[in-house]
């Protein structure tokens, strides 16, 4: 395997399926599967899962909430995804540790770097909730962070497309896909991979980032075995 340990990035709009809202237990079990491939690899799996099917503070300070107390309850959310999570991967039959970044100690453990990497090295999942615990910041920062902290080979943005594009390819029949890209051309291109505080902070830390298409069956285990898949930014 090219990766040894992998830190997963999931949209909370993923794990709705074709549904309008909520989480759709047929996608979450077909997560579950292609996950449990990379586990019966050997491959140590963190993931980092949005909130967006349930709740996103951006939106909710739009319709004049308070922009902390919003991002507050979109932190609750991916909390909420983390357990549904857990439970289709506890049902695949793969240990998994949830860990909140805000004290829930009733349904998941605190994060602790240390924790979370024993765990991982005993081949146990482990789903990182609660974002970064700061409102202000997305999941996407809290992925780069939380694959920084536990020393992951690489970031896996799991997305609806099968990479990036030189424009909105649901829009533009035009763009060109990227098989590999840097971090300065992403950049000076304007292309939308994750928001700029959590780019940046994968840019300064050598950590590159695959977005491909999570909903094609195998791509992740390709990935992981060093198939060229998706977009590579590095």
């Amino acid at each position: 395997m090219t990766y040894k340990r992998i830190l997963l990035k999931l949209s909370g709009e993923a794990l709705m399926g074709n549904q309008n809202y909520g989480i759709d237990p047929d996608r979450l079990s077909d997560y579950a599967g292609e996950i449990k491939q990379l586990t019966n690899q050997g491959v140590q799996v963190a993931i980092v899962i949005g909130g967006g099917n349930i709740f996103r503070g951006v939106s909710g300070a739009s319709n004049g909430m308070d922009r902390v107390q919003g991002d507050h309850m979109g932190m609750l959310a991916t909390v909420i995804n983390g357990l549904a999570l857990q439970s289709a991967l506890e049902n695949s039959g793969i240990p998994t540790r949830l860990q909140s970044a805000i004290e829930i100690n009733e349904v998941a453990e605190p994060f602790i770097r240390r924790r979370a990497i024993r765990h991982l090295e005993k081949g146990r999942v482990v789903i990182f909730g609660g974002g970064t615990g700061n409102p202000y910041f997305t999941t996407d920062s809290a992925a780069v962070l939380r694959a920084i902290e536990i020393e992951a080979d690489v970031i896996l943005k799991g997305t609806r497309v099968d990479g990036i594009y030189s424009a909105d390819p649901e829009k533009d029949k035009s763009a060109v896909k990227f098989d590999t890209i840097s971090f300065k051309d992403v950049l000076q291109k304007g292309l939308k991979v994750m928001d700029t505080t959590a780019f940046t902070l994968s840019q300064e830390n050598d950590l590159p980032i695959i977005v491909f298409d999570m909903n094609t069956n195998g791509n992740l285990l390709k990935i992981v075995a060093g198939d060229t898949i998706g977009t590579t930014v590095s």
